[in-house]
C-alpha cells in the first residue's frame, strides 16, 4: 500500500520534505482489531510535535496522522460489535489499558498505558491501518468523510478544552491561537452558549477576518490587550509568549486553558517574567488538557451532527502532506487540512 513516512526527526526549517511517499506492507488486524481502507486523515499541529521531536514516535519509521475515517474491510475473530463496511473515524486515542483508577474513573486519556495513534502505533497516512475495535467512532451519516476527520481531534480535544474552561452563557471567553481547533470551539461555543462572548487573539489577518465571520465580538494580534477582562482563554498555540499574555487578560479567578501536547523550546526563557501579581494573583489558574477520551469524541461527533457544526476543509492528496504539514508550521491559509487517501 501507499504511506507518507517518517523514517527520522527533524528541524523543519532544515527538512521541508521530512515524510517519504512510499510503498509499504499492508497492516495485519489481530483479534480485536478492524482493518480500514482510509478515504481521508487529518493533518494536526500535533505531526510537526512528533517531526521535531517534542512528542517523538516510539519507534521509527512511523506512519502519522490520528483525525482518521474509513470503512471497515475486515475484522479480527473477536471483534463482532462493528459490521464490516462501516464507515468509522479513528482518533489520537489508540488504546488504554482499562484496568487502572484513571480508566476506572472515565479519565482514560491519563491511563499510563496510553497509546497513540500516529505516534505509538501507525495511523493514517497510508491506504490502509488497523485499530482496536473498542477505540473505532461510528461517523454519524449526516458528516461528509472530509468534514467528520478534523472533528475526531481538533473538534474533540477543543471539546473537552471548553468543558474544562468553565466558561458558559453570560462569560467572556477568550482563544488564543485559531487554527482548526480554534474555529471550531468557536462554533460549538456559540451554538451551546448563544450569551457568550468570544475574543479571538490570532497572529495572522486571515485567520483574525475568520473569527469574525463566525460571531467573535473582538480580535487582535497576540500581544493585544483585549478591551475587557476574560472569564477563561483557551490556548492552542505552540508557544509560551501567548501564556503570559493570556493569564494579564484573565478577569480575577479566571482559568486559563492550555490545549497542546508540547510547547515549542525556542521562548521558554519568557516563562522568567512570570510575576505573580500580574500573571497569577486573585485566584487566577491553569488548567493542562492532556488528550481526549472515547466519550469526549462520540459526544462530539454527535454534538456536531445535531447541530450542525461544520470545519471549513481544504483537501490535499496524500502525496502532498509535507505541503500542509508545512503549511501548518508557516500559519498558512485558515481551518484545517485533510489529506484525501481514497
Amino acid at each position: 500500500m501507499k504511506a507518507m513516512v517518517l523514517r527520522n526527526v527533524c528541524d523543519l526549517r532544515r527538512n521541508m520534505s521530512p515524510l517519504s511517499y512510499e510503498l509499504v506492507a499492508e497492516p495485519e488486524p489481530g483479534p480485536d482489531d478492524l482493518l480500514l481502507d482510509v478515504s481521508v486523515c487529518g493533518v494536526c499541529h500535533t505531526e510537526l510535535d512528533e517531526i521535531e521531536g517534542r512528542t517523538p514516535p516510539r519507534t521509527l519509521p512511523m506512519i502519522l496522522g490520528h483525525q482518521v475515517v474509513g470503512r471497515v474491510v475486515a475484522r479480527g475473530a473477536a471483534a463482532t460489535r462493528i459490521e464490516v463496511g462501516a464507515r468509522v473515524g479513528v482518533a489520537w486515542i489508540n488504546s488504554a489499558c482499562g484496568k487502572c483508577r484513571q480508566c476506572l474513573a472515565g479519565t482514560e486519556n491519563l491511563c499510563g498505558e496510553f497509546v497513540a495513534t500516529g505516534r505509538d502505533v501507525n495511523g493514517g497516512y497510508a491506504q490502509q491501518m488497523v485499530v482496536p475495535e473498542r477505540f473505532a467512532h461510528t461517523i454519524p451519516a449526516s458528516l461528509s468523510d472530509a468534514h467528520a476527520a478534523p472533528l475526531l481531534c481538533a473538534g474533540a480535544i477543543g471539546y473537552r478544552s471548553l468543558r474544562l474552561s468553565g466558561a458558559g452563557n453570560g462569560k467572556r471567553l477568550g482563544l488564543t491561537g485559531f487554527g482548526a481547533s480554534g474555529h471550531l470551539v468557536l462554533a460549538m461555543a456559540l451554538r451551546r452558549f448563544p450569551f457568550m462572548e468570544i475574543y479571538v487573539f490570532a497572529r495572522n489577518p486571515e485567520e483574525r477576518a475568520f473569527a469574525l465571520e463566525l460571531g467573535a465580538v473582538w480580535t487582535g494580534d497576540t500581544d493585544a490587550r483585549p478591551p475587557v477582562a476574560l472569564d477563561a482563554i483557551i490556548d492552542t498555540t505552540p508557544a509560551w509568549k501567548p501564556v503570559l499574555k493570556a493569564l494579564e487578560a484573565l478577569a480575577p479567578g479566571g482559568r486559563l486553558v492550555i490545549n497542546a501536547i508540547r510547547k515549542e523550546h525556542g521562548d521558554r526563557e519568557l516563562l522568567a517574567r512570570l510575576d505573580y501579581p500580574a500573571h497569577l494573583w486573585l485566584e487566577k489558574e491553569i488548567k493542562s488538557v492532556a488528550n481526549v477520551t472515547r466519550s469526549d469524541v462520540r459526544e462530539f461527533l454527535t454534538l456536531a451532527a445535531d447541530t450542525g457544526i461544520l470545519p471549513e476543509v481544504r483537501e490535499v492528496p496524500l502525496e502532498d502532506a509535507n505541503t500542509a504539514i508545512l503549511d501548518i508550521k508557516r500559519g498558512i491559509g485558515r481551518g484545517a487540512r485533510v489529506l484525501r487517501v481514497a
